[in-house]
């Protein structure tokens, strides 16, 4: 099968999106599917409002022209609501194409976390942008019920994993010499990540935050006790990981998170506030604390039992996402049969 991937959101940027997706394409590649992904990799691109670290492709209808030439495959899927993703969406509904889309960012909550933009404003455009897509997949039953509040249709679950092979325990993982217990952070370092709520916090032992993003100076300054590492290529995450006596995941807005996945796989236990993302991931009071009070679910955690912890963990494998979304794809043309390549259908 021929599957066509368009995203704004793709190497070198680490997030979220990128890791699933790659994952996607490893997994589909492996079982003998094709996935092209048109992306803004080797195009003019312009830094994001806010995030000069993200870039937009400027071109995108030259962009995904170039990377689709006249190929027309068996299904189209747009997994971001920027540029590339405005383009396929345009050329999809010009040429019949049905496709699928995703939502994985909570983009309305972001904008008026950075900039100030009403929410209504966001709603109104991502509500208009998946309109037209046969399933919008979303990571979980929370998110679901909250976009079919706001006027969302043809909503999908399609949830996300944990590669427990690479995401393990590891003996001895080097704690950087702090005191103990270390509580640890890892994602963009961004105001709608909510790390004050994380920082502020009257804890004993260590606070570490690992990544990078526009809030990281001011952080930095206000939070001079609280030790930053910066971007870490991924290989050290699962040392990184294994270290901390306690994974806290404070963001409010995140519709999934997989770093709270990967901690737990490693055997770390979670503490986070009582949301979306945490509600689907975290298994109460076996992998994770959840909690109004933060610094109350942080203590709480401290007297999980690792073991069950990266234990649970490995019931969130990508296979199973990856057959998700193959069976959540929409073939092109109403008159092709799923999994039937359209150059024999009709």
């Amino acid at each position: 099968m021929r599957i066509v991937l368009v995203t704004d959101a793709w190497h070198p940027q680490v997030n979220g999106v990128v890791r699933t997706w790659t994952t996607m394409l490893q997994i589909l590649t492996s079982w003998g599917h094709e996935l092209v992904v048109v992306s803004p990799e080797g195009s003019l691109t312009v830094p994001a409002p806010s995030e000069p670290q993200l870039r937009l492709c400027l071109l995108p209808g030259r962009q995904l022209r170039r990377a689709l030439g006249g190929m027309q495959p068996d299904a189209l899927h747009i997994a971001t609501e920027g540029p590339l993703g405005l383009a396929a969406r345009r050329m999809a509904l010009a040429r019949g194409w049905r496709f699928t889309t995703s939502f994985h960012t909570m983009f309305p909550d972001y904008l008026k976390a950075r900039m100030g933009i009403p929410e209504s404003l966001p709603w109104r455009f991502l509500r208009w942008f998946h309109a037209p897509s046969q399933r919008v997949l979303v990571p979980t039953p929370t998110v679901r019920d909250a976009l079919a509040g706001r006027g969302f249709g043809n909503l999908q679950v399609w949830s996300r994993g944990v590669d427990p092979g690479r995401f393990r325990p590891v003996p001895g993982g080097a704690p950087y010499g702090l005191p103990r217990p270390v509580f640890l952070s890892v994602g963009r370092v961004a105001r709608e990540k909510n790390l004050d709520a994380f920082l502020s916090l009257d804890l004993p032992g260590s606070k570490v935050v690992v990544g990078g993003g526009p809030d990281e100076a001011r952080l930095r300054r206000r939070y001079p006790r609280a030790h930053f590492l910066g971007m870490l290529g991924d290989d050290a995450l699962p040392d990184v990981y294994s270290a901390a006596d306690v994974f806290v995941f404070p963001s409010l807005t995140d519709t999934f998170g997989l770093v709270m996945l990967e901690a737990m796989a490693c055997g770390t236990p979670v503490a986070a506030l009582p949301c979306a993302a945490p509600l689907a991931v975290v298994e109460q009071g076996v992998t994770g604390v959840l909690d109004h009070d933060l610094g109350r679910a942080c203590r709480a955690a401290l007297a999980l039992d690792r073991e069950t912890v990266r234990r649970r963990a490995l019931a969130h494998g990508w296979d199973a996402v990856a057959a998700g979304l193959l069976a959540a794809l929409s073939p092109l043309t109403a008159a092709a049969e799923p999994g039937r390549p359209l150059a024999q259908a009709g």
